[in-house]
């Protein structure tokens, strides 16, 4: 049996996984930056498997695709419209995202440049990354001071990262500097 009757999307899984290696990220990453199971991207990138129209979206627009590679993706994906029908209402959208007209929602949030000092953690994994909150211990109970998500890949980074400023601060020897002159 052929490959592509296996795998009836085997061209638009492989379109898809070149688009995340070149982006040099893991199934985990993507998977959780548009929100759907690492073992759904796992399925969709080896062919086995349509994206949902709006998974199809949320991918190419991840990835800031050229609308010519977003076009052929769609098509792969067997999503184009048929001689003259109607097109689907995510057809549509996709059409607003590639032609400009739909807007990209921004958030500001004023960042707080204050230090936190935290006497509580607790961090929390699964197979698509880690939670760590963090608190400080009050009178009436625990408050908490931030909540970080991550990837896994950017956890080890993080790790790494408080590994070495630790054996800095725990290590760093003092500057050297000449003994004081006596007068004898």
């Amino acid at each position: 049996m052929s490959e592509s009757r296996k795998t009836p999307f085997h061209p638009l899984g492989q379109q898809l996984r070149y688009m995340r290696e070149q982006n040099k990220q893991s199934v985990a990453e993507v998977s959780g930056a548009v929100e759907i199971d690492e073992r759904v991207l796992e399925r969709i990138e080896s062919g086995h498997e349509r994206p949902a129209e709006e998974v199809l979206m949320l991918l190419i627009s991840y990835f800031d695709m050229h609308e010519h590679e977003a076009v052929r993706l769609w098509e792969l994906a067997g999503y184009e419209a048929g001689a003259g029908g109607p097109k689907s209402r995510n057809e549509e959208a996709l059409q607003d995202v590639l032609s400009g007209v739909a807007k990209s929602v921004v958030m500001v949030v004023q960042a707080d440049a204050r230090t936190h000092y935290v006497d509580v953690s607790n961090v929390q994994a699964n197979r698509s990354g880690i939670v760590m909150q963090f608190g400080q211990q009050a009178a009436k109970g625990e408050q908490t001071v931030a909540k970080v998500g991550m990837s896994l890949a950017q956890a080890e980074a993080t790790l790494a990262q408080l590994q070495s400023a630790v054996l800095k601060a725990r290590y760093q020897s003092s500057p050297k500097a000449l003994p004081p002159t006596t007068k004898a």
